[in-house]
């Protein structure tokens, strides 16, 4: 601190949501589990919506209302909605970083931040490792995908290794 009671200049740093990826040079995301979540979300919510129709039927003992039945089909809506959520996964990659969208979260990563690109074995997610042996898990590319997933992290440790920082 100066005299003055100032802080003194320094370096300035940029949040991650800020971060400029650039041009976007790979954009991924997941194949296998979409079509599954997509599949998942249309049979809930026709199970809930069939449900609501079938309840109006005269039961023994049962007292459903036509607000019963809004409730089923908005509760199949909410699930069905939750499925979809597995749609989300992406990965973007241009020359100012990596952006890495999971299902709720996404961050950005610039590429003087990357360790290393890698696919451990048996692991189902690639993974972006940090310093301090911290990483980053990329559920863009999932080892279900096979082949879909081979090209990813090839491309992906293409661009590390053009935009990367070198190790010493």
């Amino acid at each position: 601190m100066s005299s003055a009671g100032e802080a003194l200049p320094g370096p300035v740093v940029v949040p991650p949501e800020d971060l400029d990826l650039g041009p976007v040079e790979l954009e991924l995301r997941p194949r296998r589990i979409r079509w599954v979540a997509w599949v998942l979300a249309v049979v809930l919510f026709a199970f809930f919506a069939i449900g609501a129709l079938l309840v109006y039927v005269k039961s023994a003992g049962f007292n459903f209302r036509p607000a019963d039945q809004v409730a089923m089909v908005v509760l199949g809506l909410i699930l069905a909605g939750g499925a979809l959520l597995f749609t989300r996964p992406r990965l973007r990659a241009g020359s100012g970083g990596v952006e890495v969208r999971a299902t709720i979260l996404t961050r950005r990563v610039a590429w003087a931040d990357v360790v290393a690109v890698s696919f451990p074995d048996g692991a189902q997610f690639a993974r972006l490792d940090l310093p301090d042996d911290e990483y980053l898990v990329v559920s863009a590319i999932q080892a279900v995908d096979k082949e879909h997933a081979a090209r990813g992290i090839g491309a992906l440790r293409d661009l590390h290794a053009r935009y990367g920082t070198p190790l010493a």
